[in-house]
């Protein structure tokens, strides 16, 4: 066995592509780019796996090599993304994970291989979701943004296991992104800490403390925070207050979004949880890119001031 980090890059939109372009020049586009994928890789020392149809499997021995090869690969398509017509456009989502990876008749398999394909299915469009390992195995002087989403439910995993965010596009700058990869995750410091949070849509606002927790959102009579779209289950999302933490929980029939305030990316819900963070939005039953979804602002007050 090796300890290796192990990355999934997965194209989203190619079904609009085939329905845009043609089953044969749309799977050119798909493989045209996948491929462009593995030669990234490829050139960072990388290996690839293999190829899976709109999705690429491939292992790094070294560690932060994975890392930059993964940021390289979202901000070079985020930059040829720009030039094409809208309908011939995809975005990557990525999963990676560090670990002890058994490798057999040119494939690999482990631990790190399922998570980071967890974490692949997990992450939104233009997202980077990476495991603790692999946080955890950055050098100190490595300048990478990262944003610790806190613990999630991976399928097929007993425990909960903490999540980060590589934060890659220049925009993605807050307090709680951490420069150095060596330092802990940047919080709000102790003395701003949040001790209640905000909730508005539509003509509805309301304030909730860490006392009233657990508060569920829905258009059921039992959800203390009503947002009446068909949409939205009747029991749609669960707050729950851990620590000094807010954690959303997706408990609905068709999930919820959240993105931050200052950043593009999206955090896709489905039945699992992500700890919130400053001020931002969730949709309900519906993406962000319906315009008529059902959207949750949130933000966070502290009592003491």
């Amino acid at each position: 066995m090796a300890e290796l980090t192990i990355v999934f890059a997965d194209l989203t939109g190619s079904t609009g592509l085939f329905e845009a372009l043609g089953n044969s020049r749309a799977a050119e586009v798909v493989t045209r780019t996948t491929h462009w994928i593995g030669k990234v890789c490829q050139a960072r020392g990388g290996r690839v796996v293999k190829y899976l149809g709109d999705g690429v499997l491939m292992s790094f021995d070294y560690n932060p090599a994975a890392v930059q090869a993964v940021i390289e690969i979202q901000t070079e398509h985020c930059e040829r993304n720009a030039t094409y017509p809208s309908h011939s456009q995809m975005k990557i989502k990525i999963g990676m994970a560090r670990g002890e990876v058994v490798e057999q008749d040119g494939d690999c398999f482990g631990d790190a291989v399922n998570v980071a394909a967890r974490l692949s299915d997990l992450s939104g469009s233009d997202q980077i979701f990476a495991s603790e390992s692999v946080i955890n195995a950055l050098p100190h002087d490595e300048e990478i943004r990262y944003r610790n989403l806190g613990p999630m439910d991976i399928r097929g995993k007993s425990e909960q296991a903490v999540i980060y965010r590589i934060d890659w596009l220049r925009e993605s700058t807050s307090e709680f992104l951490t420069m150095a990869a060596g330092l802990e995750t940047v919080g709000v410091p102790t003395s701003r800490l949040p001790s209640t949070i905000e909730l508005s849509w539509n003509h509805n606002r309301t304030l909730f403390e860490a006392i009233d927790m657990p508060v569920f959102l829905g258009r059921g009579n039992d959800a203390q925070f009503a947002v009446l779209d068909p949409r939205v289950s009747r029991l749609h999302a669960r707050l729950d207050r851990r620590g000094d933490l807010f954690v959303l929980t997706d408990i609905s029939s068709y999930g919820t979004w959240v993105r931050f305030a200052g950043s593009t990316a999206v955090i896709s819900l489905r039945r699992q949880e992500c700890v919130l963070l400053d001020k931002g939005e969730m949709a309900l039953g519906a993406s962000f890119d319906d315009p008529t979804a059902p959207v949750v602002s949130f933000w966070f007050t502290n009592k003491n001031n």
